[in-house]
This record gives C-alpha cells, structure tokens and sequence, in this order.
C-alpha cells in the first residue's frame, strides 16, 4: 500500500494532479480545496490511500493526515465511495465537516453535490459516535454563524446570490462581532455590494 509520496508535482487540473517521484509520474485525485494551495512544479507531500477494484486503481492524495482519516471514516459510511467522500472533502474543511457531523447539521452536508438527505443522515448515524471526542471549537469558529446563518442565508439565496458568496459574507459578518440576524445580514449586503471585498 501506498501511504505517501514525495515529489514535484508535474501536472495540476481541477480535481487531480500528476506527481513525479524520482521520474514515474503518479496520478492522484485530490480534494479540490488542497488543490488551490498545490502549484504545478513545487514540491509536495502527500498523504495518500489506493482503492483497488477488478478493473481500476484509484490513488487519493491529501495535504493533511486528517483530511485522509476523514476520507476514510467517510469511505466505511455505507453507500459512500470515493467520489462522494472526495467531494465532501472538496467542499468543506475536515473541521467543517466534523462540527455539521458532531451538531447533526443535515442542511449542511446536503450543500455538497449529490448527497442528498438520506445520504446526509446515513454520514451522521454512522459517524458521529466515531468523532463524537473531537474538538470542535475550531469548527464552530470556521463556520462562523452555524446556526442564525440558516435564515439570513435564505434571504441572500434568495436575493441572487450564489451559495458561496452568501456563506462567505455571512461568516465575515459574524467575525465582526455582528451577532442578531437583522445585523449580520445588513453588513453581509454590505459586504457583497463592494465585489472587490468577496473576490
């Protein structure tokens, strides 16, 4: 097994990356949020784990040791394959996801692309006993207003913004010490008014 490469990475596109290691050139499938710190001809390490099956081998490649634990627990979930879990992990920190795991956040998990609500319940049914001593300060903190963002959250959706933008403004707003609803979503539409500030 495959547990870790070493090399400077030859070829980058969105969700996958060839790494070269002494000449052989190693295709790895990365989540895509450790691809925005990779660039093409630096060196890298990554954490990695090979799926075998009949007719494929698969490499997964991580930046952190606990993106590939996570990547793991979420591989025994059942249902959950390699493209799931990899997407899971492309939209969403480790801490991230752990906090919508641990605080049962259904409509979390359910912003990533083809996990549905059933899919979203099986992942915490199945997890959360096993994550349930993780720290998860780092994780509220990352998320900013876990929960009073839900409505506001609406409200901008509602307004034409994209999912992304909303979360990103709302966070901001909450770290600025914002803490009623009313306020965050007053300054979120400030911030999302100045396109040169959420770029």
């Amino acid at each position: 097994m495959i547990g870790m490469l070493r090399g400077n990475v030859w070829m980058a596109e969105a969700d996958r990356l060839v790494l070269d290691v002494g000449g052989v050139g190693y295709l790895l499938h990365v989540p895509v949020s450790s691809m925005a710190k990779i660039r093409q001809g630096e060196e890298t390490v990554l954490h990695t784990h090979l799926i075998m099956r009949e007719d494929d081998l698969s490499l997964y490649g991580f930046l952190t040791r606990d993106e590939k634990e996570l990547f793991l627990q979420l591989l025994s979930v059942t249902g959950i394959g390699p493209k799931a879990a990899l997407s899971i992990l492309s939209a969403f920190s480790v801490s991230k996801i752990k906090t919508a795991i641990v605080c049962e956040d259904v409509s979390q998990l359910t912003e990533v692309p083809g996990i549905g609500g059933k899919t979203a319940k099986r992942i915490i049914l199945e997890l959360k006993e096993k994550i349930k001593d993780v720290d998860i300060k780092a994780g509220t903190e990352d998320l900013g207003s876990f929960i009073p963002a839900n409505d506001t959250l609406e409200t901008l959706l509602a307004l034409g913004f994209s999912r992304y933008e909303a979360r990103d403004a709302l966070t901001r707003a909450e770290k600025r010490g914002l803490s009623s609803m009313e306020d965050q979503l007053k300054e979120a539409l400030r911030l999302l008014a100045g396109p040169s500030e959420h770029m």
